[in-house]
């Protein structure tokens, strides 16, 4: 779709598809240059069988993706419902002969978009290409062991998915929140072809932080505290150790300032053979 004699202050609402590959790092110069004639067969075959005009389409390059926006004749209905199945399909023929598979992380949002000689830009631009690369998608992917994963805003759910239609269903996706670099979002993620996905949880804190589920873990390891203070803790006149905890596993006793005229026994004597030690 050529823009380019567009005013660029114009902004006109399109929805904006944000495509990523799964570890796009990990190809070689050799392998990398196929990875990205495959994404290309497969959004394109996917725009034929769904009947999307190729003029009603924006596509730009993104090395390891591609970045396209749809004109708004063009139902969003029929690039949430038909065009993902027929981009599932094609994805999936193509991984049928891949020893590792290619797997696509797809983020869409509906919102103004501007254009001008170089490409498309706006904060509808910005939001897509966050859900796409937000770490719940990576990790619904991997999790999964999915092909593809789709993520949509708040407002296109509200809007469009929620009201379901040909090949969309509502009930199949989860949401979960993410924080981006503009702030919290809310956002809605679907594993085509499967039921609603477990939204994975966020990573663990770092070691050392404190949390109620550790400290819970650190009471049960440990044991009750001995206290550290030399103060009457029972009530009876006798006081603690200060800084000395025990682990006993039989019998103990313990002795301070004593002064003994004769020879004494400690601890126990067991099995009546033996010479007895004073």
């Amino acid at each position: 779709m050529d823009d380019g004699t567009m005013d660029v202050a114009e902004a006109r609402y399109e929805l904006v598809i944000s495509v990523d590959a799964r570890r796009s790092g990990e190809y070689d110069d050799v392998d990398k240059p196929r990875m990205r004639a495959r994404i290309y067969r497969v959004l394109e075959a996917a725009f034929t069988h769904a009947k999307v005009a190729r003029d009603a389409v924006h596509m730009e390059d993104r090395g390891d993706g591609v970045l396209l926006s749809v004109a708004g004749r063009i139902a969003v209905t029929r690039l949430l419902g038909l065009w993902m199945v027929e981009v599932h399909e094609s994805l999936r023929d193509e991984n049928r002969a891949l020893r590792v598979p290619l797997g696509l992380r797809v983020g869409m949002h509906v919102g103004p978009v501007r254009h001008d000689g170089r490409g498309i830009s706006g904060r509808a631009v910005d939001l897509a290409c966050r859900l796409a690369d937000s770490p719940v998608a990576r990790q619904l992917l991997d999790a999964e062991r999915a092909d593809l994963v789709l993520v949509v805003s708040q407002s296109l759910y509200e809007d469009v998915v929620s009201s379901g239609g040909k090949f969309i269903e509502p009930a199949r996706y989860s949401s979960a929140r993410l924080e981006l670099k503009e702030g919290a979002v809310t956002a809605w993620f679907h594993l085509p072809g499967r039921p609603a996905p477990a939204v994975p949880l966020g990573a663990p804190p770092p070691a050392g932080t404190a949390t109620p589920e550790r400290e819970e873990a650190a009471a049960e390891a440990t044991g009750p505290d001995v206290p550290d203070d030399d103060t009457d803790q029972d009530g009876d006149g006798r006081t603690g150790t200060p800084g000395v905890r025990y682990t006993v596993h039989g019998d103990m006793s313990q002795h301070r300032d004593n002064v003994y005229q004769q020879p004494v026994h400690i601890g126990r004597t067991t099995g009546g053979a033996g010479p007895r030690k004073d």
